[in-house]
């Protein structure tokens, strides 16, 4: 890279100019852990400024003085164009805004990391990972038959004397340090892997909104549009990205390897000499999530397709969807450089008359009295029965109930845990699961329709109808 070059990210790049920026530390202290090191997808704004808010409640603790403003604030200046630490958006099917963490502030945070001083840094393990790619590479282009069969025999004869050893009593294992170099690559790549996860999304993202852009400003045929949006849509994945991406999103479904890699990081973490990270034990999970992220980005360029096919609703709908192309090629047009002013006149449709004998003439009122008091004789004794008989529904145990039963990343029918656990307090409980709100429990209400048996307060079989209720730990 020449001068140029450096000094064009230097002005230019996200990552770069959160360095630079004065209240760095509380960007990377926030966003890094609640984002990178927790993987979160997508959250929605109530629940990150809430967490903000707590943060920031901390710090002001110990230094009043530092960070003064609000969450939403904050989180509108780090999602900010001229920022671009976090990603701002409607989702599909929700009204509220989300936000989401951003390749730069994988890239900062990372860079952050690697600056801590490190009491051990692994170098053999590293070397024989170069040494089996380099073989991989070697061997796995060869087109000789006598050279691939003579590297085949070498790795039989190899594995024939391991057996033999093995049959004899003799067991080679690596010592301690060599394995603590060797998990410590394996978690730093499982990292580097959640963090290129969300740069391929990226990619993927600004490949969609590539396509939106080019029908909102497409003015030919409608058939040369299509041959060149579905054009695109093949070369992401004819790529080399897209078809690394397929492979090891293939590869993480299969069952046998899920199966095996849960047994191996089972294994590792009940090793007592190696100090093993929680959060690698079920980065598979993690893996998964990520791909499924960036599979949806995929899909969504698959559904504009889908819409941009449907024939029926473009004859309907044309005069419409030419006053939209045309807001959204003005709103391209002044992106980069927006109006100061944004101002809309309307002009009234007529002059309002009002003449002075139209209005009607005071009218006064009788003199209105209001009496309050109760004679005794007529006031009714008070019905304590009822207030008396008001049950208090714990909605923390009902959130123990739904921990205990449902394992993290499953899920369960609401019938099913009341089946477990039956109801005491009547109907006021099946409400009480319906209003659970924790970070690690979803509520999703389907269209069927289901029965739940319950037993009232005083102990009588009831049975009430509803939608289907399923309870997930995501």
């Amino acid at each position: 890279m020449d001068l140029d070059d450096i000094d064009r990210l230097r002005e230019r790049h996200p990552a770069w100019r959160l360095m630079r920026a004065h209240n760095a530390p509380l960007v990377l202290s926030f966003l890094g852990p609640y984002f990178v090191d927790e993987n979160r997808a997508a959250v929605p704004a109530s629940t990150i400024e809430s967490r903000l808010d707590d943060y920031l409640y901390d710090l002001h603790r110990t230094d009043p003085g530092r960070y003064t403003n609000d969450a939403s604030t904050y989180l509108d200046d780090w999602s900010a164009a001229d920022a671009g630490w976090l990603r701002r958006h409607y989702p599909v099917g929700s009204d509220q805004v989300h936000y989401d963490a951003t390749p730069a502030l994988h890239k900062a945070y990372a860079w952050v990391e690697g600056m801590r001083a490190r009491t051990f840094i692994g170098t053999e393990s590293r070397l024989h990972t170069v040494i089996d790619l380099l073989r991989q590479i070697v061997h796995g282009a060869e087109t000789d038959p006598e050279t691939r069969i003579a590297e085949l025999e070498r790795r039989r004869a190899a594995i024939d004397a391991e057996l033999a050893d093995a049959r004899n009593g003799i067991i080679r294992t690596l010592d301690e340090t060599a394995l603590r170099d060797r998990y410590q690559q394996v978690a730093a790549t499982a990292r580097e892997l959640l963090a290129d996860f969300r740069e391929v999304e990226d990619n993927f993202r600004a490949l969609d909104r590539s396509a939106r852009e080019k029908i909102a400003r497409w003015e030919g045929g409608k058939g040369e549009l299509l041959a060149e949006l579905i054009s695109s849509r093949a070369d992401i994945t004819a790529s080399d990205q897209g078809r690394s991406f397929q492979a090891f999103y293939d590869f993480l479904l299969s069952e046998d390897s899920q199966t095996e890699l849960d047994q191996m990081l089972d294994a590792v973490h009940r090793m007592p000499i190696i100090a093993t990270d929680r959060r690698l034990r079920t980065v598979h999970h993690d893996w998964l999530d990520a791909a499924e992220r960036t599979q949806h980005t995929v899909r969504t360029l698959s559904e504009q397709l889908r819409r941009f096919l449907d024939d029926h609703v473009w004859l309907e709908n044309k005069r419409i969807m030419q006053l939209v192309r045309g807001i959204e090629t003005a709103a391209l047009a002044v992106r980069e450089t927006p109006p100061a002013d944004i101002g809309l006149t309307v002009n009234a449709p007529g002059v309002p008359i009002s003449l002075p004998l139209e209005r009607p003439l005071y009218d006064p009122q009788p003199e209105t009295r209001v009496d309050s008091l109760v004679e005794p004789d007529t006031s009714d004794p008070a019905d304590l029965e009822t207030l008396l008989a008001q049950r208090y529904i714990d909605t923390a145990r009902l959130a123990d109930t739904v921990r205990e039963l449902v394992p993290p990343r499953t899920s369960a029918s609401l019938s099913d845990i009341i089946q477990q656990r039956p109801v005491q307090h009547g109907i006021a409980e099946i409400l009480g699961y319906l209003s659970l709100d924790a970070d690690d429990i979803a509520i999703r209400i389907d269209d069927e329709t289901t029965t739940i048996p319950y037993d009232d307060s005083a102990g009588n079989p009831k049975i009430v109808r509803m939608r289907h209720v399923t309870v997930s730990r995501p």
